[in-house]
C-alpha cells in the first residue's frame, strides 16, 4: 500500500516513524518553513500547484490513500485532500489533535479569523486597554495584524516575507516552549494580551498557562470548519489503526 501522508506537523512526523516498514509512505510538506523537521521515508517539499496537481499527484503517484495531519488551520490543504480523494475513491482519514479549551481561570476573546483578531486589538486600544501584545499565529496571515494600532511582539519560526511596520516585532523561535520561559517573555515584553490559533496539542500550550497564571486575556482564532463527512481521528496511534484497517481489506 502506498500512501500519501500530508504533514508539516508533530503527529504527521510520528506517523511516517510508526509507518515506517509497514506500507510505503511518501510525507509531502508545504515548503512554507525553510529548514522544516524531516519526517523518516520518502519527502517531497512544496504544493502540488492547486487542486489539479493534487489530482495529477495521486493519480500518476499510485496513491491508495490519504493521511492529512496537516495543521488544524491548512483549511485549503484538508479541502482540497478530502475532494480529490472522495471523487478518486481513495480513503481519506483527517488527522486532528483536539482543540485547547478554557478553563474557569482563563480569559479567552473568541475570534473567528485574523481580521477579527485585529479589530479586538484595535477595541482594545480604542479603549485604552491594551499596551502591548504576544502574537503566535504565523507568518502567512501576519500583514492583517499590521493596521491594528497597538505594539506587538510576533514570534514565529521563519521571518516574514514582508518587512513589518515599525510596532511590530518579529520574534524568530521553534517550538516546544517551557512555562518559565513564556512566564518570562511575556513578563519581559510587557504584553497584556495573546493573540493566537487554537492549534491544540502541548508543544505551544504553555503560553496559555502563562496567559493564565499572569491573567492576561487570549484572543483566541477559532479553527475552521472540517470539510463534510470526512473522517476525523484525533491521534497518531488512530490513524495507525485506520491504515492496519485498510491493509486487512
Amino acid at each position: 500500500m502506498r500512501v500519501l501522508l500530508l504533514g508539516g506537523t508533530a503527529e504527521a512526523r510520528d506517523l511516517a516513524d510508526r509507518l515506517d516498514g509497514v506500507c510505503e509512505v511518501v510525507s509531502s510538506l508545504a515548503g512554507r518553513v525553510r529548514r522544516p523537521l524531516l519526517p523518516a521515508g520518502e519527502v517531497r517539499v512544496g504544493g502540488f500547484g492547486g487542486e489539479q496537481g493534487f489530482r495529477d499527484f495521486v493519480q500518476t503517484g499510485h496513491i491508495d490513500a490519504v493521511i492529512d495531519a496537516t495543521h488544524p488551520f491548512a483549511r485549503a490543504m484538508t479541502a482540497t485532500a478530502a475532494k480529490v480523494a472522495s471523487e478518486q475513491g481513495i480513503p481519506y482519514v483527517r488527522v486532528q489533535r483536539p482543540a485547547w479549551e478554557p478553563s474557569s481561570h482563563d480569559h479567552w476573546i473568541s475570534a473567528l479569523d485574523v481580521r477579527e483578531a485585529a479589530q479586538h486589538l484595535v477595541r482594545r486600544y480604542e479603549g485604552g486597554i491594551s499596551a502591548r501584545a504576544l502574537v503566535t499565529i504565523g507568518r502567512q496571515e501576519l500583514a492583517a495584524l499590521f493596521d491594528a494600532p497597538i505594539p506587538m511582539v510576533a514570534r514565529m519560526i521563519d521571518p516574514p516575507a514582508v518587512t513589518p511596520p515599525s510596532h511590530v516585532e518579529i520574534l524568530c523561535a521553534r517550538g516546544p516552549f517551557a512555562l518559565a520561559d513564556e512566564l518570562s517573555l511575556l513578563e519581559r515584553i510587557g504584553a497584556d494580551v495573546v493573540v493566537t490559533k487554537n492549534s491544540g496539542g502541548s508543544a505551544t500550550y504553555p503560553k496559555i498557562l502563562a496567559a493564565r497564571r499572569l491573567q492576561i486575556p487570549v484572543v483566541m482564532i477559532d479553527r475552521p470548519p472540517l470539510p463534510a463527512r470526512a473522517l476525523v481521528v484525533p491521534s497518531a496511534v488512530e490513524a495507525i489503526r485506520w491504515v492496519t484497517g485498510l491493509q486487512t481489506l
